[in-house]
């Protein structure tokens, strides 16, 4: 349920984002939200994905990124999809373990909630834990 695109800056990970975002806003059946940082997304992704911008909520860390997604999935209750682009700068923390954690408890509540995700991270696949390596 849970998925993280790593590699270096120019590596073509938002280009992939753009194609997938882009490939679900083509089925009526899909819900996809994007979580992103700033909006630089916005003449690159169809006007079917929601787009949201973290910065414009006060929201600082994974622990209230979890919970900020929980309230995304509680008004949003049919969300097929979960983007979130840039995890480091969406949660202003880069810390790789506590970034461990925070996709541990991200794919429990996908999977009780029933929703795919995929996490665009700008890093060394080498130089993480292999608590996020996993879902590489």
């Amino acid at each position: 349920m849970l998925k993280v695109i790593v590699g270096s800056k120019g590596s073509g990970k938002t280009a992939r984002l753009v194609d997938d975002l882009n490939m679900h806003a083509m089925n009526d059946a899909n819900n996809v939200v994007c979580i992103e940082a700033g909006r630089r997304l916005d003449r690159m992704v169809k006007y079917q994905i929601r787009l949201t911008d973290i910065t414009e909520y006060p929201v600082r860390g994974y622990r209230e990124l979890l919970s900020f997604i929980a309230g995304i999935s509680a008004k949003d209750y049919d969300i097929t999809h979960l983007y979130i682009d840039s995890i480091y700068k969406v949660s202003g923390d880069e810390d790789p373990e506590r970034l461990a954690v925070f996709l541990h408890d991200l794919d429990a509540f996908a999977r009780k909630d029933n929703f795919h995700v995929m996490i665009i991270l700008s890093a060394d696949p080498e130089d993480l834990p292999e608590g996020v390596r996993r879902y590489c």
